[in-house]
């Protein structure tokens, strides 16, 4: 008779079979033999969305970890209305507009619509819900985004609601920004006789600084007999122009950086100030590295010692010798750690002596990238195409409900990254918004957080402000500072931080010994690590 591990390994073949190259997550009940659904359910590894459907899911996970089903949401939405309503479904012109302008956040409730609804809401995990609305599909061909049907960008901003424009702007307004010709927005105005959303379209191109284009739309559809009132749908001013058609997370970027730095120079009051005694400056950076390194590695839930730290720091961290250096997962981050500090260093010591700050970061950061990962590519705990730099696949962070940019669109979201550090005019500003859209935009495969902390570091030099470390003990603060940025776009309190402790003693590594900072496994501390 099979022993239990046998019968689990089993039921495990199966899974792996049904998932699959395309490592596909979301299952149907059915898919599975029964004993086997019921280990891989007992065992932790899959677990129930609503009754019939599954989701793949870790057995380490901790209750409440939001990562498997933030990160098996929209397959399941596609599978699930794919099953239920074969091709007769669309999602709804708001959630059209925020997948369009690349927010792919997980809603509080989908809205799809189908002639087959039973004007119902599913509930689902985490108090999420999808609604189906009855109603006749649309006539023209549903736009595809990653196998959801959805309204194409002139027909979205069309039939969405009058609250799209308040409750979502950066969204409607990416994706307005990204249409070329007022023809795409007119047809279906004026398909459908309607005169309101052609009133909110006009009043928001003029908005944004199209006013030849708003003009064009008011007076098309007069000349087809419709009288259009231009309405402002934003209620709250624009941060920006956006005169120039541009891809829509290039625009969202772009906004989100020009609509928070106000609230960074509310918060952040000290003005900038010029190094003078650089030399001092520089050996104050050197003394502070085995506390940043203890820090900032323990904030991504790193095991890492003082004692190692230094071990790595004075050159008697050597793999042929101490074969076990090479094991250990934490021994590899702080050498990495120690390496692209050093190239961090070269770049503060270029800055304060008088060079571009937004130009050296933007050549230096895929070095820092590579530095702190060459040692665990070279022990083979990663692949090496890991160090090719923005990543390849998609991210998903642990207890929030923020999901960074889609890996495709990471190219175009960096560009616009750049250029919004580069145009800033204010240092203190490059600073705190320099980490926090870095890490909202996560391009890395791993160490945004790190990265993140020196881009703001470089930052702080070029004002004239001493390195900054974040304390580990303020680990849950600073969390919920990045937090508030990415979802309610209130980047006061990670600026108030930021700005307390540039002027406090830097704090000191732990001398004895080090706390539990895991946040239960590996991958854990990586998937959160902002």
């Amino acid at each position: 008779m099979a022993e239990l591990h046998e019968k689990l390994a089993q039921a495990l073949s199966q899974l792996k079979e049904l998932s699959g190259d395309a490592k596909k997550r979301i299952f149907k009940s059915a898919d599975f033999d029964r004993l086997n659904r019921e280990r891989l359910i007992d065992a932790g590894y899959l677990s129930e969305v609503i009754n019939g459907w599954l989701m793949v899911t870790k057995p380490d996970a901790r209750p409440g970890d939001t990562v498997a089903w933030y990160s098996s949401y929209w397959e399941f939405v596609r599978e699930y209305l794919n099953d239920r309503f074969g091709k007769n479904w669309i999602l709804s012109p708001e959630i059209s507009v925020s997948l369009l302008a690349e927010n792919l956040n997980v809603p509080m409730q989908l809205v799809v619509q189908s002639p087959s609804a039973s004007n119902r809401p599913i509930e689902l995990p985490m108090k999420k819900s999808i609604f189906a609305y009855r109603t006749q599909l649309p006539k023209f061909t549903p736009a595809d985004k990653n196998g959801l049907r959805i309204y194409p960008a002139a027909e979205a901003l069309a039939a969405a609601s009058p609250t799209l424009w308040t409750a979502a702007p950066m969204d409607a307004l990416a994706v307005l920004g990204s249409i070329r010709s007022t023809s795409q927005l007119l047809t279906p105005l004026l398909r459908d006789a309607n005169v309101a959303a052609a009133g909110r379209i006009a009043g928001a191109l003029a908005k944004i600084g199209r006013q030849k284009d708003a003009d064009d739309v008011v007076k098309t559809m007069a000349g087809a007999g419709y009288q259009v009132r231009t309405v402002d749908p934003l209620e709250r001013p624009v941060p920006m122009q956006i005169s120039r058609p541009a891809l829509p997370i290039v625009t969202r970027t772009k906004l989100l950086w020009a609509g928070l730095r106000d609230q960074v120079l509310d918060e952040f009051t000290e003005p900038p100030r010029i190094v003078n005694d650089r030399e001092a400056y520089m050996a104050s950076v050197d003394d502070l590295y085995v506390s940043d390194a203890y820090h900032s590695l323990s904030i991504e839930g790193y095991q890492v010692t003082e004692e190692l730290i230094e071990r790595v720091k004075s050159g008697n961290w050597n793999p042929s010798r101490v074969k076990s250096d090479w094991e250990q997962y934490n021994a590899l981050a702080a050498r990495g750690y120690w390496q692209a500090f050093q190239k961090v260093r070269e770049a503060v010591e270029e800055i304060i002596a008088g060079g571009n700050a937004a130009q050296i970061v933007e050549a230096n950061i895929q070095t820092w990238y590579r530095e702190l990962f060459a040692p665990s590519a070279a022990a083979g705990l990663i692949p090496a195409e890991r160090l090719a730099g923005w990543r390849q696949h998609p991210v998903f962070l642990q207890n929030s409900s923020h999901v960074p940019v889609s890996w495709e669109a990471l190219p175009d979201a960096m560009e616009a990254y750049f250029d919004c550090v580069r145009e800033e005019p204010d240092p203190r500003v490059r600073a705190v918004l320099g980490h926090f859209v870095f890490t909202w935009i996560h391009p890395m495969p791993d160490g945004n957080g790190r990265l993140g902390r020196f881009i703001m570091n470089c930052m702080l030099a070029s004002a004239g402000f001493p390195w900054t470390v974040i304390p580990v003990g303020r680990r849950d603060e600073y969390l919920k500072a990045l937090e508030a940025a990415s979802e309610k776009h209130d980047i006061k309190p990670l600026s108030a931080l930021i700005f307390e402790l540039s002027k406090l003693q830097p704090p000191a590594p732990t001398q004895n010994k080090t706390p539990d900072l895991s946040l239960g496994n590996k991958g854990a501390a990586k998937d959160r690590e902002r």
